[in-house]
């Protein structure tokens, strides 16, 4: 006979744990599930973009590597540091993923430094982050965690500052709903606040698999990178850039980034508001990180990077949730951000999201922002480009011609068919979108450089086929064969072989290839926008 429990048994019971396989994930090891789980569990990842089964059955509290450098063991820090408010924000966050971020920061931090745990639940519907929740957080956790409830979804920017105005510690530290931090995260973070105020710090962010559930991290603990942004809006990382290199004094200096990622950083209190926390006009979720990047390095302050602080996150490869009314909230906050603080290099964000170009309605009144940026006395854009990121590749300054370049008889463009941009690709044709879409916006350089961002075309010149395939790899990496040159009669042409970029019979989603130049239409390309300038006479 069946046996039902309902209400607080049931809670109480679950509460207990989870049927964990002892072992499994320990060390950040990649775990696996069979059989019957296995499926269940590649089921709910395909949904959920997680692997919640595998998740539920390993601790809470599992031992994670100390992947830090060795140097960190060398440094040493203040007895009195500022307190810290940790506030994480979640919505329908798997319960097992939730607590275990949770038990990861409170196992993690010097009791004395971290003041409070805040959480804010963003209006989640999932039944076990409801009375079952409470329950858990009342019985098994220490009052410093807190739990607050909004009682309508506000979205992750709404819903931080929400956080923020409850905190009562010295510094915030904002944190994802999954995430698991590696020991002293804390104190290198608070030291440097301590010691300068006006910045603005991020840990090392390393990857947590969401298959898996495998830490991964470099073994010599000094790889990492910093952050950047692409013209449509996006944050993305980017190598540290050639001057910090040169300036930094050690591996596990503070290392600026012009970007943040957003998920995870940390900020003195006063420093938060004073500098105009978050523009509470924006929706949702996205361009708010880069609203604070541009924000803090044009308004005085510095983003860092802190390489004795180490947290692991989990990357999902899409958003298991919609936003209320499936709003554009990245592109209407993103546009908020442009009008604000790009000036006129907001035409560059524009050649991707025109709607935005004559229709301020669309993202709304900007007014109190603008204010803020008057009162700060802020830096202007072009400042933020020639100190903080003068390797940015800006097309319109630094190319011959740029946007979709398209088969001048065929409606098929170049695309990066989305490919990672991490690692070395194969470039592509496909159906020329209607609008300038990320995956078609290429230049050609005024150095010869056929480029999408900061990946670059080349052809291997040892590659003695008839077709040759056209390689995309990062532009910073020092490989030849990568100049090109645009004909008078629109070919585009690899300088050390000779060879014309050619879309002869090939099809939409269909790697493009270098061949032998002849007068063919397939051999003839179109760019949106050409600088007359420096075309070929």
């Amino acid at each position: 006979m069946a046996i039902i429990l309902r209400g607080r048994k049931m809670w109480m019971l679950h509460c207990k744990g989870y049927k964990k396989k002892v072992g499994l994930g320990e060390n950040g090891e990649p775990a696996y599930l069979h059989g019957k789980e296995k499926i269940e569990g590649e089921a709910v990842l395909a949904k959920k973009a997680l692997n919640v089964v595998l998740s539920n059955k390993i601790s809470l509290t599992r031992k994670l590597p100390d992947v830090r450098n060795q140097l960190c063991a060398n440094l040493t820090y203040d007895t009195l540091l500022p307190s810290v408010s940790v506030i994480i924000i979640f919505y329908n966050e798997p319960w097992s993923v939730l607590l275990r971020t949770v038990h990861s920061v409170l196992k993690g931090s010097l009791p004395h430094l971290l003041k409070e745990i805040i959480l804010v639940d963003d209006h989640s519907e999932e039944e076990e982050l409801q009375e079952q929740l409470d329950y858990y957080l009342s019985t098994r956790l220490p009052t410093k965690v807190k739990l607050l409830r909004l009682p309508s979804r506000q979205g992750l920017i709404r819903a931080r500052l929400h956080g923020a105005r409850n905190a009562t510690g010295d510094v915030l530290v904002f944190l994802d709903a999954h995430c698991e931090v590696i020991k002293d995260w804390l104190q290198p973070l608070l030291q440097r606040i301590k010691d300068k105020k006006n910045a603005v710090l991020m840990p090392i962010i390393d990857n947590i698999s969401e298959e898996t559930l495998e830490y991964f991290h470099d073994n010599e603990a000094s790889f990492f990178q910093v952050g950047g942004f692409t013209w449509s809006g996006h944050f993305t990382w980017i190598n540290i850039q050639k001057h910090e290199l040169q300036s930094r004094r050690s591996p596990i200096s503070p290392t600026r980034s012009p970007t943040m990622a957003g998920g995870l950083f940390a900020i003195d209190k006063k420093y938060f508001w004073e500098i105009g926390s978050y523009d509470d006009k924006m929706d949702g979720w996205g361009g708010e990180n880069l609203e604070m990047s541009f924000r803090i390095w044009q308004c005085g302050g510095t983003l860092e990077i802190i390489p004795c602080s180490r947290v692991g996150h989990i990357f999902r490869n899409f958003h298991p949730y919609k936003f209320p009314n499936d709003k554009d909230t990245h592109g209407i906050n993103t546009a908020r951000l442009a009008f604000v603080w790009m000036d006129e290099y907001k035409r560059l964000f524009l050649l991707h999201r025109s709607e935005f170009k004559n229709n301020p309605s669309l993202f709304g009144d900007i007014s109190e922002r603008v204010k803020l940026r008057r009162k700060l006395k802020c830096k202007s854009f072009r400042w933020y480009l020639d100190n903080i990121y003068p390797e940015k590749f800006i097309p319109d300054e630094h190319s011959m011609a740029y946007g979709r370049i398209r088969l001048r008889n065929r409606r098929l463009c170049l695309d990066n068919l989305q490919h990672d941009e991490d690692k070395p690709y194969n470039l592509g044709l496909y159906s020329c979108h209607s609008k300038l879409y990320p995956s078609q916006f290429f230049s050609l350089s005024n150095s010869g450089e056929l480029r999408r961002d900061d990946s670059c075309a080349r052809v291997d010149a040892d590659n003695s086929k008839v077709h040759v395939p056209v390689e995309m790899f990062d532009c910073n990496i020092e490989k030849g064969g990568k100049e090109w040159m645009l004909t008078k009669d629109s070919k585009i042409v690899h300088v050390e072989t000779g060879l014309c970029l050619d879309g002869t019979q090939v099809q939409s989603e269909e790697d493009v290839f270098a061949t032998a130049c002849a007068d063919v239409p397939n051999q003839f390309w179109k760019f949106d926008f050409y600088n007359r300038k420096i075309l070929p006479k």
